[in-house]
């Protein structure tokens, strides 16, 4: 596993982290296989979506701010269980396919790193597997 490091700028934000996981992928020269991607983290998440109209990624974190609302009474006391229940809806890991040494996407899709309590310091682990 190699971890690369996501620095974040607000309290919510989703991050296009795909340059970064296509570089690991081309670096372990693995030309077809797949490509884990891990969030270390229990108040962020990460999710495969478009990345081409920044609109989407405001979309998603309006729908989320909908589902999961600040100032409900929560019992965990550190006052970011919002950001705990986004992470369980998103998920902590994703799997690419790799083919001819590169991630295989649609069109429009990246990775997305999705912050739900920053603005913070963050890993992710990047793991590629050989297929034959």
């Amino acid at each position: 596993m190699r971890p690369i490091t996501v620095k974040t700028n607000a309290r919510e934000e989703l991050l296009d982290i795909t340059a970064s996981i296509a570089q690991v992928v081309e670096e372990s020269g693995v030309q077809k296989g797949l490509c884990n991607i891990f969030c270390m983290h229990t108040s962020a998440a990460l999710t495969l979506n478009e990345n081409a109209d920044p609109d989407v990624k405001a979309d998603i974190l309006v729908s989320l701010r909908r589902i999961v609302q600040d100032g409900l009474h929560y019992f965990h006391q550190e006052g970011n269980s919002p950001a705990h229940i986004k992470s369980s809806l998103l998920g902590a890991s994703l799997t690419v396919p790799v083919a001819g040494g590169r991630l295989v996407l649609g069109s429009w899709q990246g990775i997305l790193f999705c912050e739900f309590d920053g603005p913070r310091t963050r890993r992710v682990g990047v793991t590629i597997v050989k297929c034959e």
